[in-house]
């Protein structure tokens, strides 16, 4: 498996893995920010950066509509077109993730990625939240079921799920999650209040600092700072990723949601 866009999966997980805080609660949305959140009309989109500023790509989020009540699509792309590794790693992954339900559980995920001159893999995850039960097929391969139990997330649906879950500073709270083939209790911990100049202007943000212990899809090293929009729309305005060399850093570029007007339609421009 490629180890490439490691921040990207930090940013879609979003969350921090803490064996020491077993005993904090269940996270839970807050109801009045799922019309903004889930709006099915939202759009991100994130300059990836090396250390030093070398923009590596680009990450776009997307929440759709699906038919049916509380049913809805998250689509990430990962792409290198806009970035230094065009020519020498081109890289196109797609990641689509279904949830339904007031908890915005997922039911299926696929994910098709392009990396390189050679590599080519398609994932599709299915996940029985009656049952407790995930089923996992890569490629051709025979699927594996794994008995997890419910309610239970992938990085996609957790990184929306805990962004609209309270956020208040010192507090944390639990986000299950299957990540590399087992159940993870995830523990999500607010650090600080911080104010940011970004592409909306300068906002007042709430600072997350993930501890990844599993891998997931990409492989992850060191601490991860995520800084969310602390107002009604919670927006990643940010992502930081320590790894192995230096640093990445998602930033985010341009915003549509009509149904966040204070936001909706920056974007930045080259001058």
């Amino acid at each position: 498996m490629k180890k490439s866009f490691i921040l990207f999966l930090a940013l879609c997980s979003g969350l921090i893995h803490h064996q020491a805080q077993a005993t904090a609660a269940l996270g839970e949305i807050i109801p009045e920010l799922l019309p903004i959140a889930y709006s099915g009309g939202e759009k991100l989109r994130y300059a990836v950066s090396y250390t030093g500023g070398l923009r590596l790509g680009t990450l776009t989020l997307e929440v759709k509509a699906l038919p049916g009540p509380d049913r809805f699509q998250l689509r990430a792309f990962v792409s290198t077109d806009e970035g230094a590794l065009k020519h020498f790693y081109p890289i196109h992954d797609l990641h689509i993730t279904e949830v339904q339900g007031p908890a915005r559980l997922p039911c299926r995920y696929e994910v098709w990625q392009e990396e390189g001159k050679d590599y080519r893999a398609h994932r599709l995850t299915v996940y029985n939240q009656q049952t407790g039960l995930v089923t996992v097929r890569k490629n051709n391969d025979q699927p594996r079921q794994f008995a997890v139990g419910a309610p239970v997330h992938n990085e996609f649906s957790a990184f929306f799920a805990s962004r609209l879950m309270p956020q208040q500073v010192g507090g944390d709270f639990l986000v299950p999650t299957f990540a590399d083939s087992k159940k993870n209790q995830v523990v999500v911990r607010v650090l600080a209040e911080e104010r940011l100049k970004t592409v909306l202007g300068e906002v007042a943000t709430r600072k997350v600092t993930p501890i990844l212990k599993f891998h997931g899809l990409y492989d992850k090293r060191g601490d991860t700072i995520l800084w969310y929009s602390a107002d009604e729309c919670r927006l990643p305005v940010k992502v930081n990723s320590k790894i192995l060399i230096g640093s990445l850093t998602a930033r985010l570029i341009a915003y549509e949601n009509p149904h966040c007007p204070r936001y909706s339609g920056k974007e930045e421009h080259d001058d």
